[in-house]
C-alpha cells in the first residue's frame, strides 16, 4: 500500500505475530482501491477483566477520498487471544473490502441497478399506418403503445399474440406502455 498502515494495540500487548498478518492482509486492500489516503487498524481488549473467555475488537479506519470507511467486529470466546483477535481482523477485513469495493464501483461509474421484474402481456391491435397498438395484461386490461415505445424490436415486426413485457404510466386518455419490450424467445 502507498500509505503506510497503522496498527494500534489496546488494553493488550503488542504483538509482531498479529501485526505482521495485519500489515500484511491489509497491504492489498489497495488493489481494490488505489486512492487511499489512509489506513488505521485497531485491536483492543474492550474489557479486560472477563472471568471466561476473553473478547477482542478490530476496528479499520481508512480514508479514501470524499469518504470515511469504519468497520469494527468483534469476536469472543476461549481461543487464545491471538486467535481471537486474527478471527475479529478477518472479519472487519472482508467487511471493508465489500464497502471498499462498493466506493471504488461508485467512483468509476459503475453502480449495480437492479431491475424491477416488468409485468408481461400480448399485443391484441397494431395500428402499423398509424404507428401505434394496444397489449393486453393478463388482468384483462388494455393498453396503449405508441412505435417509439418498443425498444428491443421494431415497430413494424411486431404482430398480433407477440408476447411483451411494459413500463405502464399513466397516459392522457388511459394507461399507456412507456416501454415494450419483446420477450425473448426461450
Amino acid at each position: 500500500m502507498k500509505v503506510p498502515i497503522q496498527v494500534v494495540f489496546r488494553n493488550m500487548e503488542r504483538s509482531d505475530f498479529i501485526e505482521a498478518q495485519i500489515l500484511e492482509k491489509a497491504g492489498k486492500l489497495d488493489k481494490i482501491y488505489d486512492r487511499i489516503t489512509s489506513c488505521r487498524i485497531t485491536v483492543e481488549i474492550p474489557h479486560k477483566s472477563h472471568t471466561k473467555g476473553n473478547e477482542h475488537e478490530v476496528t479499520i479506519d481508512i480514508a479514501v477520498p470524499e469518504k470515511k470507511i469504519v468497520i469494527a467486529r468483534t469476536a469472543s470466546g476461549t481461543e487464545r487471544s491471538t486467535d481471537l483477535a486474527l478471527a475479529a481482523f478477518k472479519e472487519s477485513l472482508e467487511a471493508a473490502k465489500r464497502q471498499l469495493e462498493d466506493y471504488a464501483r461508485k467512483r468509476r461509474g459503475h453502480v449495480k441497478v437492479h431491475e424491477e421484474p416488468q409485468p408481461a402481456a400480448r399485443i391484441t391491435q397494431i395500428f402499423s399506418d398509424e404507428g401505434y397498438g394496444f397489449l393486453e395484461t393478463i388482468d384483462g386490461r388494455e393498453i396503449y403503445f405508441h412505435s417509439n415505445s418498443v425498444v428491443n424490436d421494431k415497430f413494424d415486426r411486431l404482430s398480433i399474440g407477440t408476447e411483451v413485457t411494459y413500463v405502464e404510466s399513466a397516459g392522457t386518455e388511459g394507461p399507456q406502455a412507456s416501454t415494450v419490450k419483446v420477450k425473448a424467445k426461450v
